[in-house]
């Protein structure tokens, strides 16, 4: 018999859902909130019905956003000719935080991983070359993670990229084998950007 009423197990199991919370860490967040602060539990409630309802998918990089073209898309004096590829948005916040590239993003939403079905339509392949035509990138920076899978979709959207004549370069040195960027610390990060290597470019006619 549960020492709590239905809609307590309610919440209780409504923060089990949430990645890195476990059945303790539920019952201390839900006790919290309705023991200690009930305006930040509603204020919290009223967040996450309008974030759920109301931000979609930046049209260009395809980050979160409740607008059609994302703060950093919007942004004047990044350098046009870069586009940084990456799994996820927290990718692209670790990157950006680490203050060592000034171009644009694409975000993948995932990493290539038939098991998972997840495909080069998932990824958003197409509207990545759209973009790449559209934008007159010269070099795109595949900042995957250090995982098979990661490696699996750098060699595939290198070969999906071969004739677009590109620079395609691959994150360097300091990202450890089989680590997630939004792990690495912004020092290494900015290492790994600015040492990048590149993976092909395009032919001298």
């Amino acid at each position: 018999m549960t020492a709590f009423s239905p809609l307590v197990c309610e919440l209780l199991e409504a923060f089990r859902r949430l990645p890195g919370i476990g059945p303790r860490g539920a019952q201390r967040l839900a006790l919290h909130l309705l023991q200690r602060d009930r305006d930040g539990g509603r204020q919290l409630a009223t967040c996450l019905q309008r974030t759920m309802e109301e931000v979609g998918h930046c049209r260009y990089c395809r980050n979160l956003s409740e607008q059609p073209r994302c703060p950093l898309c919007a942004e004047s004096g990044r350098d046009d000719r870069l586009l940084c590829v990456v799994e996820q948005p927290a990718d692209l916040a670790a990157i950006e935080q680490s203050g060592s590239y000034r171009g644009y993003y694409f975000v993948l939403f995932g990493r290539l991983s038939p098991i998972d079905a997840i495909g080069p339509d998932e990824l958003g392949c197409g509207q990545l070359r759209e973009l790449l035509q559209e934008r007159g990138v010269r070099e795109v920076i595949l900042a995957t993670s250090a995982t098979v899978e990661g490696e699996a979709t750098v060699s595939f959207l290198s070969e999906y990229l071969r004739n677009e004549q590109l620079i395609i370069s691959r994150i360097a040195q300091g990202v450890p084998i089989g680590g997630e960027l939004d792990f690495v610390d912004s020092g290494t990060l900015g290492h790994a950007i600015n040492g990048r290597r590149a993976v092909s470019a395009p032919e001298l006619s």
